[in-house]
């Protein structure tokens, strides 16, 4: 009982470091919205380094690179 209990306590531990952390996503932007998120250097934001911009017609307009500290901003066309 007690072998049986290690060995899930084992395996549950190697499953959550087997998981990867990756960057924050941008959430799908619905139809007729327009979505911005802008990506920033630290979490002041002080430093904008880049941009990902969805407009009304579906253009998508990207620039820069992705990081953690972001604002997203959604609205009706």
């Amino acid at each position: 009982m007690i072998r049986r209990a290690l060995v899930a306590a084992a395996l549950a531990t190697t499953a959550l470091v087997a998981l990867p952390a990756g960057p924050a996503q941008a959430s799908a932007c619905p139809v007729n919205y327009l979505c911005i998120t802008t990506y920033y250097s630290d979490a002041a934001h002080t430093t904008e380094i880049g941009l990902r911009e969805e407009l009304c017609d579906g253009t998508l307009y990207v620039w820069g690179v992705r990081s953690n500290y972001s604002d997203y901003y959604r609205g009706p066309c």
